[in-house]
């Protein structure tokens, strides 16, 4: 990216103060991966609080939380690119800049996931109890069967495919189907909070999922299709047999 050069003693204009802000936050989405991710969520929920209809407040409660965690995100990159300009070996002090400058991304993105659960929570739950009332009230033995079926689709995916192992690798993915269908089990089956604690499992199956294109053992394809495979096949057990 090139970038303007100012005749000795001239002072930026307002034009000029803008470009470089703007050539900031472009440089951020192009090189950080999580700011990428940020910008995506965030117009995924401003979408999601505008289709529902929240509230004025809500709505600026939503844009504070969103700008906080952009805010954060840029500071952090911020601080590291000035850390690593400062030093060429490793130092303690320097890594410990670069934790906390991580830790106020963390404390933004949680506080930001709360004001998101608060705002959407009751309106998404409301809509949604009447479906997962007709999905639930099936025996929990079914989620064993349910999971074991879903690890023997997996492994005859693969064996079909020929690609990975039943454990590691290979199209699609073994823990992102198990984790899902884990997650949809719990959902139809819990009978008390029963949005809260599907939120919960639904983010700890994301988890799942994303470590696994984390370590490169699956690309996030084989995560999606097992996550699909998953939660379908606990679905398709809970309603056939409940």
């Amino acid at each position: 990216m090139a970038v303007r050069q100012l005749g000795p003693g001239r002072a930026p204009s307002l034009l000029d103060s803008f470009n470089y802000a703007f050539e900031g936050i472009i440089h951020v989405l192009r090189t950080q991966r999580n700011m990428r991710i940020h910008f995506l969520v965030a117009a995924a929920v401003l979408i999601a609080a505008v289709a529902i209809g929240v509230s004025r407040m809500e709505l600026i409660a939503l844009l504070v939380a969103v700008a906080f965690v952009m805010f954060a995100e840029m500071i952090n990159t911020a601080i590291e690119g000035a850390v690593d300009v400062s030093t060429t070996s490793f130092d303690p002090n320097a890594k410990l800049a670069k934790d906390i400058a991580a830790g106020a991304v963390l404390i933004a993105t949680v506080t930001a996931v709360a004001v998101g659960y608060l705002v959407f929570s009751e309106r998404i739950a409301d809509r949604s109890s009447r479906l997962l009332e007709r999905l639930s009230s099936a025996p929990a033995e079914l989620t064993l069967v349910a999971l074991v079926l879903t690890a023997i689709a997996v492994i005859g995916t693969k064996a079909l495919t020929h690609s990975g192992t039943p454990l590691r690798g290979g199209f699609p993915s073994g823990h992102a189907a198990i984790a899902f269908a884990g997650w949809m089990a719990i959902t139809l089956l819990v009978e008390e909070q029963q949005f809260l604690v599907s939120s919960v499992a639904f983010v700890l199956a994301l988890l799942v999922a994303q470590t696994r294109v984390e370590s490169g053992i699956h690309s996030a394809l084989e995560v999606f299709w097992g996550a699909l495979l998953g939660s379908l096949t606990a679905l398709v057990v809970i309603q056939l047999f409940a």
